[in-house]
């Protein structure tokens, strides 16, 4: 299957490539090519917190044993696509992602960055004004809440228990 050919039947395929540690910024590029583009989006899932009775580390596969297996499945997506939209998110690009890239170039497919197009400036944009927003106590953030300081889950401020991971502070 490597480097098929993909009919300009449908919608445009999109692969999500980057770490898995910035998940959150690749949900929302995804959310955002689907919604103003129209197009297919293939990439990670961004796991809830309960998943895992340990909090879930940024690399989940390698976690679990996997990572070789998820990785040539990556490329099986990269081969349905069009296109793929690299995620280099603070100038990061992992060895996964490098290999993806590679990949990526010896099928002729085209390669977007983040750090490049207008929806990575987008996804900037929005992080930097809601970063703006919380530094300045948006009001639509409660402010009786912290968070857990191992899963950094939202806690009442109060607690001294964690009820998504259990963990115990003074």
């Amino acid at each position: 299957m490597n480097g098929a050919i993909v009919t300009g039947k449908g919608p445009k395929i999109v692969t999500l490539c980057g770490s898995s540690r910035f998940v959150d910024v690749m949900a929302v590029c995804a959310w955002f090519i689907e919604r103003d583009e129209g197009a297919i989006v293939l990439g990670l899932h961004l796991l809830p917190f309960w998943y895992s009775k340990e909090p879930i580390p940024d690399h989940l596969a390698e976690h679990e044993g996997i990572a070789d297996k998820m990785d040539k499945l990556h490329l099986r997506k990269i081969d349905i696509s069009h296109e793929i939209f690299v995620v280099n998110y603070e100038d990061y690009i992992g060895d996964s992602t490098r290999v993806e890239i590679k990949y990526t170039q010896k099928t002729g497919k085209k390669i977007r960055w983040y750090s490049h197009d207008p929806v990575g400036e987008k996804v900037q944009n929005l992080i930097t004004s809601r970063f703006d927003e919380l530094k300045e106590g948006d009001k639509n953030i409660e402010k009786d809440r912290s968070a857990c300081p191992e899963c950094e889950e939202p806690t009442p401020a109060d607690a001294a228990e964690c009820s998504a991971c259990g963990c115990v502070w003074d």
